[in-house]
């Protein structure tokens, strides 16, 4: 690689970091308790636990549960009811004063098999309710996604660029190699380097499918208008029946369609996910990734009768399949801690590379530093970081 070629992905290496490093910081360091979210909140007491019960418990219909969870919020209309992938102990049930409302939201944890109240978890708060909207957000709503999908191109464009500079860099040292004999800003130089082809694949997956994850309401509108609009184009310009048929028969129904997949959740009629005339039953697989993966059917919310069922589309299932790569909760315990491992490796390259850029500034300005490197290594070694060899 020629010098000229070197000093334009020196380039490009060098401001892309620049202009992402303390967003990405924010995103690591957000990210990691998120990993843990379920145990943290076990740990500060906001988690919902079920009673234990023996495994043959009979379960309470969903329209029991339905107007369980309504008698909690008199005048609010339900929007979505819902359970966790690993625990069909507890359904959530989220209300709100209009279908469409997108905000105030009220949400009540019921027993699935009594139909009883466990309690109201606080929507919007707390710490881990924090992380995640500084994580996803920004608390900006799509303009803070769609600049935080920008600020993961970048790193994207920065993870590239640092590969094929680090090749010739590392062309005259043994790989891993940290200089301990060398000044400062060369040690953190070599371990930058060295943490930051540990981690590139990771880095890789979790930066592209974090952009992926930041186009999420994007695609939604897309599929809701496309996908969504065929299904119920012959319901158009009706409105919410003022009584809903059985969601109880409404699920059986969907079931029987997909007796392989289990209901993951609900949208009611009106809602964004939904038609006006519709209960839209959301069924996912058992394994691991198929768990991820939903299919909606679409049943009449007066007659409980199917009307349509479809594959979603590939670009929801990019999405669907991203979310757990991103956050690496599909494999356990053993899993999360290889993520937060990596994270933290992460937030060390990040942290590092502005320190070399810092240093490197603070260098520049004095005599020695007026002297350009000679050879092609040096050459990489200032790209990289701007450390001088």
């Amino acid at each position: 690689m020629t010098p000229t070629s070197l000093r334009r992905w020196a380039w490009v290496h060098t401001w892309s970091s620049l202009v992402c490093t303390i967003f990405m910081l924010l995103l690591c360091l957000t990210g990691l308790p998120l990993i843990f979210h379920h145990e943290i909140e076990h740990l500060l007491g906001d988690a919902v636990e079920a009673p234990t019960m023996s495994a043959g418990t009979p379960r309470a219909s969903l329209d029991k549960v339905i107007e369980t969870a309504k008698a909690r919020q008199p005048g609010k209309v339900v929007q979505f009811i819902s359970r966790e992938e690993d625990d069909d102990t507890i359904w959530y049930v989220t209300l709100n004063d209009t279908p469409l409302a997108n905000e105030g939201f009220k949400s009540v944890a019921v027993d699935a098999r009594t139909g009883q109240v466990l309690a109201e978890p606080k929507v919007g708060e707390g710490f881990i309710y924090l992380m995640f909207r500084l994580h996803v957000d920004l608390f900006a709503g799509l303009p803070g996604k769609l600049f935080l999908g920008l600020m993961g191109l970048l790193l994207v464009a920065a993870i590239v660029s640092g590969v094929v500079l680090y090749a010739p860099f590392m062309r005259k040292l043994d790989f891993g190699a940290v200089r301990r004999d060398r000044s400062t800003r060369v040690r953190w130089l070599d371990l930058h380097n060295l943490l930051g082809i540990v981690t590139v694949v990771w880095a890789l997956v979790v930066g592209f499918t974090g952009v992926i994850n930041t186009w999420a309401d994007l695609m939604v509108k897309f599929y809701q208008y496309q996908e969504l609009g065929a299904m119920t184009a012959k319901y158009q310009g009706q409105s919410v029946p003022k009584v809903l048929g059985s969601l109880q028969q409404s699920v059986e129904h969907s079931q029987a369609l997909e007796p392989d997949m289990t209901l993951s959740f609900v949208a009611f009629p009106g809602t964004a996910f939904s038609s006006p005339h519709h209960y839209a039953i959301f069924m996912r697989g058992h394994e691991p990734l198929t768990s991820r993966l939903v299919k909606p059917v679409l049943v009449d919310a007066v007659t409980s009768q199917i009307t349509d069922s479809r594959e979603l589309p590939w670009y929801l299932t990019a999405l669907l399949v991203s979310q757990p790569l991103h956050f690496g909760d599909y494999g356990g315990m053993p899993l999360k801690v290889v993520w937060a491992l990596l994270d933290i490796a992460t937030i060390v390259v990040l942290g590092s590379g502005l320190y070399l850029w810092i240093a490197r500034k603070r260098a520049s300005k004095r005599p020695s530093a007026l002297h350009a490197p000679a050879d092609a290594d040096a050459t990489a070694t200032q790209a990289t970081t701007g450390a001088t060899p």
